[in-house]
């Protein structure tokens, strides 16, 4: 079986299921492949796939450091701004991982987040293996505070869509 990607439901198992309520936008794009192919945990995948992010998506990231500078929004750094030598057990609620910080953790779901006065972004990365396929779902969550976090989003939501397959696309 190849891998895919695809728009996919949340999953109901997941718990960024309880940061859905409220939500001024939300997603997630599953990739299905060989179950040969899971990795040892969802923090695992997460660092693999920061790491191997688009060349386009990280100059897009750089792009978007310099411009919301212009209007005192916090730089956020790099997708693969990642320790390569601490190993994905040794992470913890409250480490930093790329652009954002580890949330919630579980052999089977990381959440990761970042959130100011603006909005908070919540992205989980779930993984669910069988002993056909591994199936892992990357949704996001945010929630807007403010007019600024409204246009923050107007503008990143289109890339955000495009950004997040061609991240599951590269593994």
């Amino acid at each position: 079986m190849t891998a895919s990607v695809r728009p996919a439901a949340i999953p109901a198992d997941s718990e960024i299921c309880r940061h859905l309520p409220g939500a001024h936008f939300h997603d997630c794009y599953q990739l299905v492949q060989p179950a040969a192919a899971a990795s040892s945990s969802a923090m695992q995948f997460a660092l693999q796939t920061f790491l191997q992010m688009p060349p386009w998506a990280a100059l897009l990231m750089r792009l978007r450091n310099r411009v919301v500078a212009l209007v005192g929004l916090k730089n956020l750094g790099a997708f693969n701004d990642i320790d390569r030598l601490k190993p994905a057990a040794a992470y913890r609620v409250g480490d930093r991982v790329g652009i954002f910080s580890v949330r919630y953790l579980s052999d089977s779901e990381v959440i990761l987040g970042d959130a100011d006065r603006h909005l908070d972004v919540l992205v989980s990365i779930h993984q669910r293996s069988d002993e056909h396929d591994n199936v892992v779902s990357v949704a996001t969550v945010v929630h807007i505070h403010n007019g600024l976090g409204r246009l923050y989003m107007f503008v990143v939501a289109p890339l955000h869509r495009l950004i997040a397959p061609a991240s599951l696309r590269r593994r």
